[in-house]
């Protein structure tokens, strides 16, 4: 079984998301403002400490202004073809 914390997947995830906000010029805490929650939450979001949903990412992207497809294609190319799960 893989770990889906850390993996190469997850790690591209994060990535992709934390790139997308410094592409935004917003900070943890301005994100945090906009989504409406604790700074640390987004902070444990970009560590990998916390595992995001789908709803969660297209919430995320939206914030963000970012291209949910984008994001999934990047984590999709990171993803070895023989993962499991």
């Amino acid at each position: 079984m893989t770990k889906s914390l850390r993996s190469e997947g997850h790690i591209a995830l994060i990535n992709a998301l934390v790139q997308a906000r410094k592409d935004k010029g917003l900070s943890q805490a301005e994100l945090a403002g906009i989504l409406k929650c604790h700074q640390s939450f987004v902070a444990r979001i970009e560590s990998g400490q916390r595992r995001i949903d789908v709803p969660e990412l297209v919430i995320l992207a939206r914030a963000l202004g970012a291209d949910v497809h984008v994001i999934l294609k990047q984590v999709a190319l990171s993803v070895p073809a023989d993962a499991r799960i």
